[in-house]
């Protein structure tokens, strides 16, 4: 199925589009939260522990492989917008060739780096074997995160969000379903839950795949299509390159911050972690504005349409905004319920997650801003200002503001909780300068950028 987002209400287009993205991501989030959700009701905190450092390593790796498949979406929405029936067959065909190579190259380095990634991560000793399992299982799954998410991101270049919605779902159910056998009846641990993932990443894959040579567009491609095509390539990485290496420092960044608090003890090591997955959480809503701007955005710039993605944009905005304030409310209401829910067993964990909860849930409110412009800008192929602003970001603020408040307050994580929804109002205020500058600078053009 593919979508026409050049035509109709704009803001009827971008939540369509959204919803089903949204849910995709809901249940991809929920089957990674019921591996931590299930290892805290079975087992104690080193458990818990090794599977919310793994994760966050593979959350890690997946972000850097979506980010590059955003050049993806974009080369197939400009082609998809354009009516060129020709591009979109050579833009799939180059990007299945392009993330073939990718995944060997990945898998083969996380493989040799995963030691050195636990130990960068101060991972707490009693952590230490079930954080290895996990890692090395999750490692032999990557070619399979890596098809999904260019399998996904080809299905949004085409309009269509639901039909990858549909597979995760079943994906999911049998995620859970094997986290309760793994872990409950065999009581294999981390590398239960890590078995459990990767074999629903592989069905999720199988069946995407399955659906996407059944669309009639692509039912007659060629071998010609799936020749490397200097322009594409070159057209796909210099979108995918720059968001996936700022996504990369990103994650990096929160991992020294998961260092930080590692650093600090075992309760303050789960804690963290459970809170980063309550986060990841959070942000779909951001995460799917900024995907679905990225996708509609470009499908106009194909078409001509300039002022149709800037109203995309600034819907978007307004809908992240809304939406953080409510969850960030919600959460400082419920917030030990919420943790309590994680950790059943250790009321230390929960104290601790409680104090970095409420701090850290601003992030969800700013971060809004920030994501929506980078969809925006990736879909007029300035993915560049997104890396500047995220980076520096990192560098200046996230990491250096939880480094100081680990160091001068000791007794609780709630101001290094702060140092996120800091970062994002430093990103958001980048991002805004730039913007202005290119409505100044193009102001009598309608071709912007």
């Amino acid at each position: 199925m593919t979508r026409d987002l050049t035509k109709g209400s704009i803001f009827n287009n971008l939540i369509i589009f959204a919803i089903p993205y949204l849910i995709a991501c809901f249940l991809q989030t929920f089957y990674g939260m019921a591996d931590l959700f299930i290892a805290g009701r079975l087992y104690d905190a080193s458990v818990i522990s090794a599977v919310s450092i793994g994760s966050q390593v593979m959350h890690m790796i997946t972000v850097v492989i979506a980010g590059l498949a955003m050049g993806s979406t974009v080369k197939v929405s400009m082609a998809m917008g354009a009516r060129e029936d020709k591009d979109i067959k050579k833009a799939i065909g180059n990007t299945a060739g392009i993330f073939i190579i990718f995944a060997f190259i990945l898998t083969i380095i996380s493989l040799l780096g995963m030691d050195f990634i636990l130990s960068m991560l101060q991972t707490p000793e009693k952590s230490l074997l079930e954080a290895k399992k996990y890692l090395f299982v999750c490692c032999l799954g990557i070619p399979f995160i890596v098809a999904y998410n260019v399998v996904s991101s080809i299905f949004r270049g085409l309009g269509d969000t639901k039909t990858p919605m549909i597979f995760v779902f079943i994906a999911g159910i049998i995620n859970i379903g094997l986290d309760f056998i793994l872990m409950g009846i065999f009581n294999m641990g981390a590398m239960g839950a890590a078995f459990a993932t990767v074999l629903a990443q592989t069905i999720s894959v199988i069946l995407s795949i399955l659906s996407l040579k059944k669309i009639r567009l692509l039912s007659n491609m060629k071998k010609e299509d799936f020749r490397f095509d200097k322009g594409i390539v070159n057209s796909i990485i210099h979108v995918g390159v720059p968001v996936s290496l700022q996504d990369g420092i990103i994650q990096v960044a929160f991992l020294i911050i998961t260092a930080i608090a590692n650093s600090r003890g075992l309760v303050a090591s789960a804690s963290v972690g459970i809170v980063e997955k309550i986060i990841s959480f959070l942000f779909l809503v951001p995460s799917a504005m900024l995907s679905s701007i990225s996708a509609i955005a470009a499908q106009n710039r194909g078409a001509g349409f300039h002022d149709r993605g800037r109203k995309t944009l600034y819907y978007g905005m307004i809908v992240g905004m809304v939406y953080g304030l409510i969850v960030s409310l919600a959460c400082i209401v419920f917030a030990t319920p919420i943790l309590r829910a994680f950790s059943s067993q250790d009321e230390a964990v929960v104290v601790e997650g409680v104090s970095y909860l409420k701090s850290y849930v601003f992030d969800v409110v700013f971060a809004s801003f920030h994501f929506c412009f980078s969809g925006y800008f990736c879909a007029y192929s300035k993915s560049g200002i997104s890396f500047l602003h995220n980076i520096l970001s990192a560098v200046l603020v996230r990491i250096p503001g939880a480094y100081l408040a680990s160091v001068y307050f000791t007794d609780s994580l709630f101001y290094m909780g702060l140092a996120a929804p800091l970062g994002s109002i430093f990103s958001t205020l980048i991002c805004i300068t730039a913007y202005a500058i290119c409505l100044k600078k193009w102001k009598n053009d309608s071709k912007i950028f």
